[in-house]
């Protein structure tokens, strides 16, 4: 195969793989009525005037499947800490004892659950157009390669080889949303 066209498939599939990786994290996102510390990426805090992760101005840990322990570096970011996670609206109220921000993760109803997991498939899907969309312009790069005397069979193997690339990655988010709707609907 014409190392054009290698190219092009190398940089289709590490693009496909950045594709994965952020649908797993919108995953993780999604909660499954268990505590995890992912839960809260994304949320910013006010730190000094500046937006920090709460990662970086707390400890975040989970001493069991309901709660989450957010020990700030500073007591002074207590309130800071607390307001962020209001503003995320995560669905949790923040409970401050002066020391440490206790999270208490709710069971989840079933009608929650359906809602999660519909949730799940519209990530889902969105991490599949993502990988189409990156199949799409991978196949018009190779196309373009007949500019560089590349032949028609090569295009067409790329092509083929484009599509197998994208075959499994689709077979990927599948998974991981399969995994992710099992969590979620285990009680």
């Amino acid at each position: 195969m014409n190392d054009l066209i290698k190219k092009q498939l190398t940089d289709a599939q590490a693009t496909m793989e950045k594709a994965i990786t952020h649908c797993e994290a919108e995953l993780t996102k999604i909660r499954a009525g268990k505590a995890s510390a992912g839960m809260l990426d994304g949320i910013m805090v006010e730190y000094y005037g500046n937006p920090t992760p709460l990662a970086q101005v707390g400890a975040i840990n989970t001493p069991d499947a309901r709660t989450i322990v957010i020990q700030p570096w500073e007591k002074n970011m207590l309130i800071p800490i607390e307001r962020a996670i209001m503003e995320a609206n995560i669905g949790i109220n923040p409970q401050n004892d002066g020391s440490i921000i206790r999270l208490v993760v709710p069971p989840l109803t079933e009608e929650r659950r359906k809602e999660l997991v519909k949730k799940v498939k519209e990530e889902a899907e969105k991490g599949k157009i993502a990988i189409r969309n990156i199949r799409k312009d991978a196949n018009e790069k190779i196309k373009k390669l007949k500019a560089d005397s590349v032949s028609d069979d090569e295009i067409k193997a790329g092509e083929a080889e484009v599509q197998k690339i994208t075959d499994s990655y689709i077979v990927k988010v599948d998974k991981h949303a399969e995994v992710k709707e099992k969590d979620i609907m285990t009680v």
